[in-house]
């Protein structure tokens, strides 16, 4: 039933696009919306009704766009309450995982492993990335906008240094203003290991304060999911409603490449990893279903990070690696992002007719995987890395900024791909160190 009812609501979506009647692409999005809601009552779950909620934004976007754009305020509501649990959470479950269940040791291996897992898959999603473009030739034969000096932003990467400079924070109380969620967890780190090296009788009453602090974290998490459905809801129906669907048309090739090399993604390299790892597909599909459709349809890897980090603790993941390694794969392993970067900036090289050779394709890949990392978090930050390579190459910056018209459409697919990459990386480290353990629920 939710299957066709999905292939029906994106008939009707197809639809408006054409010169077809308007109440025939509408008649078909209310039949889908309607064959969709026994579904959502019989199964009462977080993901139907996340589901349902984007089926009917989607359809308020199109047919009362005025009204749509005025939902914006519940998504930014939903994305607050989420900014205000997420530090807490982060710094209780590395610092009680280290202190409370002495993993000292284990610390090291995990960072270690984590990073290394982290770059290869970033790699190979680079790689895909950039063949898929160039078998799709999507820039080829756009017409790009006229040159505008004036709109055109100054592209400043920051370099390597810093990017290791900001991950250690100078003062804790602004790293958790900022949601620098990477800070927050070198400094829980820290804190936890000063802490496993106190005397057991001066270490226990902060540990049991810490613990209780992590259970009342992931308790309100639980209450604030309720409302993720209408944040959902609000944000599609904002998106669309903002943009329209004829904007779709003259960049849909790339759209459409870009959701085909994420499925060709998750084929290719994240399940033969899965599955060089013994991690169950099934069961690993159900845990990160609500969190991917989540980010998916809010395009904020961030508004996934409690309930990812909750789902992948019931998957079997000690909660002292879920706490260390999703926050930090926000800033080091962001799949969906790379895939996204070297298709966009080889976009922008073939719509202004500059061909690249293999050897300057390599160049700008590698160029990618160095100034791509540490973006996490910063509004619009791959527009600034792309802007930055497409001065390396001498691509104009036209062709980067003619993205954004479907910039948030690719953004909901790359977002919902962080968040998968992100929870396999955490079952994947934890089956390395032989802490992966049966599922708390079942799937």
């Amino acid at each position: 039933m939710a299957p066709a009812a999905a292939v029906l609501f994106a008939a009707g979506l197809i639809a408006g696009l054409f010169p077809v009647p308007a109440n025939l692409a509408a008649g078909l999005r209310w039949v889908a919306i309607a064959l969709f809601v026994p579904f959502a009552l019989r199964r009462r779950s977080l993901l139907a009704w996340t589901f349902f909620a984007m089926l009917a934004g989607a359809e308020l976007g199109v047919d009362a766009p005025q009204l749509a754009s005025q939902t914006h305020f519940l998504g930014e509501i939903f994305l607050r309450l989420i900014r205000m649990i997420v530090a807490p959470l982060i710094f209780g479950g590395i610092v009680t995982g280290i202190a409370g269940h002495n993993q000292l040791r284990g610390v090291g291996r995990v960072a270690l492993k984590s990073l290394v897992f982290f770059e290869v898959v970033t790699t190979f999603g680079l790689i895909l990335g950039a063949v898929a473009i160039n078998l799709s030739q999507a820039g080829a034969g756009v017409t790009l906008p006229a040159s505008t000096q004036a709109a055109t932003p100054v592209a400043r990467p920051e370099g390597w240094q810093q990017i290791l400079l900001n991950i250690f924070p100078e003062n804790i109380a602004q790293a958790v203003a900022q949601n620098q969620i990477l800070q927050v967890a070198v400094f829980a780190l820290l804190f936890g290991t000063a802490l496993a090296t106190l005397p057991e009788p001066k270490r226990a009453p902060l540990v049991a304060v810490l613990q209780s602090l992590t259970e009342t974290m992931f308790r309100l998490t639980r209450i604030i999911m309720v409302m993720a459905p209408i944040a959902a809801g609000a944000a599609l129906a904002y998106t669309v409603g903002s943009m329209g669907l004829q904007t779709l048309m003259p960049l849909a090739k790339l759209l459409v490449t870009c959701y085909a090399t994420l499925a060709t993604f998750i084929l290719l390299v994240l399940a033969p990893i899965l599955l060089l790892a013994r991690i169950p597909l099934g069961r690993f599909a159900a845990a990160v279903a609500e969190p991917a459709a989540l980010g998916f349809a809010t395009t904020s890897s961030e508004a996934a990070l409690p309930l990812a980090m909750e789902r992948m603790e019931e998957f079997g993941v000690p909660r002292w690696i879920v706490s260390f390694v999703i926050p930090t794969g926000y800033s080091f392993n962001m799949t969906g992002s790379s895939i996204y970067l070297s298709m966009a900036a080889l976009f922008a090289a073939q719509a202004a007719g500059i061909h690249l050779s293999l050897g300057q394709q390599i160049v700008l890949l590698a160029t990618l995987v160095l100034t791509s990392k540490g973006i996490a978090g910063v509004p619009r930050a791959t527009l600034v890395v792309l802007l930055a390579v497409a001065g390396s190459f001498q691509i104009p910056a036209t062709a980067v900024l003619m993205l954004l018209g479907v910039d948030t459409l690719m953004d909901m697919g790359r977002t919902a791909m962080n968040v998968i990459g992100n929870c396999m990386a955490a079952a994947v480290v934890a089956r390395w160190e032989g802490e992966l353990k049966p599922a708390t629920i079942s799937a």
